[in-house]
């Protein structure tokens, strides 16, 4: 078998040297550089183009060759007919590792098949180690040492997740919902083509850092199935691993062979495969999303008996379905809790799970009943979920203060859901993000996250 390739160099890289830099916003090559200027990167940073002089503020040299000394990384954005120009010259003055973004290559067609025939073997003969060809590269936002080398539009806000997937798009997907719903992802990889390094090197990588709480892969091909299951297998074991996987059709694979070349598997074995690897599956870019929004929060995951706390009857009752659905329990009350909300709550109000504390609730029953929850309900729950719907007669904000305060003191794993005209929308989902507890715009969507983490624990235990 050969040895895995180091990958510390495309990820936290000393210096880098971006071939194709120019300072159009519009062009791959000025977004690659602006990226990495915006990232806050604290390396060296070489513009490379042939007309040198000076690129965004900083000395271009006109080759690799012009540099005194190698550069940890080199950054390719140029026309694919000339890439293996840049490979021999890079074999020429000892540049070992080159990130190349450009498609081109089998992907594209048989020029393109031969083309990445004569970069790998060009490659291989000088001992250079190729990120890609054909991706939108990485952003990897590690405290201490950011780093983007990307020609994606924005950058995700930080945080514990890692994203590795074989679409680019899917990539910038990614960081569009992580920015707009505040999830907290630091690291997204594009793949490509993986003609030396795939989605395998990178989960070993990312799942091997202390600072990584969770990886989402998106999945079209494994090119080795038995080393992904034992590099899944270990890294689960430590952190939850989830899996959007594509191509599980027959018209689905076959687009997989005219995306990047690769090989799908066919969906009646996705679920084994995956189950074996202690990969959690999901069907959608949507719950690829919840999962990274609930593990960022409850990296542990959660067990399958959940409170559900609302003010309101109706989504109580289609929250409690979408819970069922996925399989996790709503246990009856126990009697010291019920007769503890029977003091604090009106007659109407329903003591059950789900509890409805009746549309006019405010931080005075919204507050004791969670409190009441925690106290008496700790050894009959493993998590609570709650629906605050806003009604037009009640001022949310005193509900939001009394929750975030006390679920900062909590340690049970909770959930918040808000439903209705959110004006203050953004402050509300701070505070209680801020308390550790995962905001949603609908309760439907809490329901799933939840039903997603419980299944970690049950993954993570059939491991071993």
């Amino acid at each position: 078998m050969t040895a895995p390739r180091d990958c510390r160099p495309f990820f936290e890289p000393e210096s880098v040297a971006v071939i194709g830099a120019g300072e159009r916003l519009t062009s791959s090559g000025g977004a690659v550089l602006r990226n990495l200027i915006a990232s806050k990167y604290a390396g060296r940073i070489v513009p490379v183009n042939p007309k040198g002089g000076e690129i965004l503020g900083l000395p271009a040299a006109t080759s690799l060759s012009e540099l005194d000394a190698p550069v940890d990384l080199a950054v390719v954005v140029i026309r694919p007919d000339l890439i293996l120009d840049v490979v021999d010259e890079a074999a020429a003055t000892g540049h070992k590792n080159l990130m190349i973004l450009p498609g081109g290559f089998r992907e594209a067609d048989e020029a393109g098949v031969a083309r990445e025939a004569e970069l790998l073997r060009k490659a291989d003969a000088a001992g250079i180690t190729i990120f890609g060809p054909n991706c939108a590269g990485i952003v990897h936002l590690a405290e201490g040492a950011p780093f983007a080398a990307t020609f994606l539009r924005d950058l995700p806000p930080g945080g514990g997740i890692a994203a590795i997937s074989q679409s680019g798009a899917i990539t910038e997907e990614i960081i569009a919902k992580a920015n707009q719903d505040r999830l907290p992802i630091s690291t997204v990889v594009s793949v490509g083509n993986a003609i030396h390094l795939e989605v395998t090197d990178y989960l070993e990588y990312l799942g091997g850092q202390d600072s990584c709480r969770c990886v989402l892969l998106y999945i079209e091909s494994i090119a080795n199935p038995d080393r992904f299951r034992e590099v899944a297998r270990r890294i689960a074991a430590k952190k939850p691993v989830v899996a959007l996987m594509g191509g599980g059709t027959e018209q689905g694979a076959a687009a997989v062979r005219n995306h990047t070349g690769g090989t799908a598997m066919p969906d009646a074995e996705i679920d084994t495969y995956l189950r074996d690897c202690g990969v959690i599956r999901v069907s959608s870019v949507r719950r690829l999303l919840l999962a990274g929004k609930g593990f960022g929060f409850h990296p542990e995951g959660i067990g399958p008996r959940v409170l559900l706390l609302s003010n309101s009857g109706g989504p109580g009752v289609i929250t409690t379905d979408r819970l069922r659905a996925e399989g996790l329990e709503m246990p009856d009350l126990p009697d010291a809790y019920v007769a503890k909300l029977r003091e604090m709550l009106p007659d109407e109000a329903a003591v059950a799970n789900p509890i409805d504390l009746l549309a006019d609730a405010r931080e005075d029953r919204f507050g004791p009943a969670f409190e009441a929850a925690i106290a008496r309900g700790s050894d009959a729950f493993d998590a609570i979920l709650m629906i605050h719907v806003v009604p037009f007669m009640v001022d949310a904000g005193p509900i939001i203060d009394t929750l975030s305060g006390l679920a900062k003191e909590v340690d049970m794993p909770c959930f918040h859901s808000m439903m209705g005209t959110l004006e203050h929308q953004a402050d509300w989902f701070a505070k209680m993000e801020a308390a550790g507890v995962p905001a949603f715009d609908d309760s439907e969507s809490m329901a799933e996250t939840a039903g997603i983490l419980a299944q970690y624990p049950k993954l993570r235990t059939a491991i071993g």
